[in-house]
């Protein structure tokens, strides 16, 4: 069950009791979670909650609540007496999240570059200035912090717009894309590239000229959505084939 080949019908994840606080379900999530985005657990993979409670040393309720949770994200999805499923990867459903995205942060940069900015707002975009305007020797180069960082440059750029409910939204979708986005930096290159095109948003938003803003933060995000689709394509096409070579052994 814990082989490469068993990830086609069995839950392929190592077998570790989960802590007895009352966050259990909590701590099953999280696991759970990190499994989907790894992809140890693959897009269309069948499973059950008992596998699922064996494999974690607990009993199905807290596995349940964990899934629910999950199924709300759009994760996973539940059949009635027949498991559960990791939702297959939709692009076009990825597709349509990122034009909702554009339309959000591209009203966010417009916003800020044409208007003088409060004393608040003027700070929040300094503080991503001292991030993203930097010399090259001072950027960093770990995949995940950039990940990381990367998020909540856009995240605060849609919040020193300065509307809740816009940004309410956008967090919405920032956490449906998250699976395939976070895969950008995989390659170097894309680090760089990163860097470049989050201070030259910032430059045009200091220097109030929202047309440029708008190309700049378009241009960016078309970007990353091209690398993230072929980066999740090539990820899922070795580990499908690294499967059935061992399936083969």
């Amino acid at each position: 069950m814990t082989t490469a080949a068993a990830r086609t019908s069995h839950v392929a994840i190592k077998a570790k009791p989960a802590p007895k606080a009352a966050s259990r379900a909590e701590e099953i999530y999280a696991r759970l979670r990190e499994e989907v985005f790894e992809f140890h657990l693959l897009p269309g993979q069948r499973f059950t909650e008992t596998e699922l409670a064996e494999h974690y040393v607990v009993s199905r309720t807290p596995v349940r609540e964990a899934l629910l949770r999950l199924q709300a994200e759009g994760l996973v999805r539940g059949y009635f007496r027949s498991g559960w499923e990791v939702v297959p990867i939709d692009f076009a459903r990825f597709d349509h999240l990122y034009e909702l995205r554009k339309l959000v942060e591209v009203h966010a940069v417009r916003k800020l570059s044409m208007r003088e900015l409060a004393t608040e707002t003027q700070t929040m975009l300094d503080a991503l200035a001292a991030s993203w305007i930097v010399d090259k020797s001072a950027r960093l180069s770990d995949a995940r912090k950039i990940s990381l960082l990367d998020e909540a440059f856009h995240t605060n750029l849609v919040a020193a717009a300065g509307n809740p409910e816009i940004l309410r939204v956008h967090a919405e979708i920032t956490d449906r894309i998250r699976i395939i986005r976070r895969l950008d930096f995989t390659y170097t290159h894309r680090v760089s590239t990163t860097y470049d095109e989050h201070a030259a948003i910032l430059r045009a938003i200091q220097r109030h000229k929202p047309d440029q803003a708008e190309l700049l933060i378009r241009a960016h995000i078309d970007r990353s959505q091209i690398e993230t689709r072929k980066i999740t394509l090539h990820r899922l096409q070795n580990i499908r084939t690294e499967t059935q070579h061992d399936a083969a052994l």
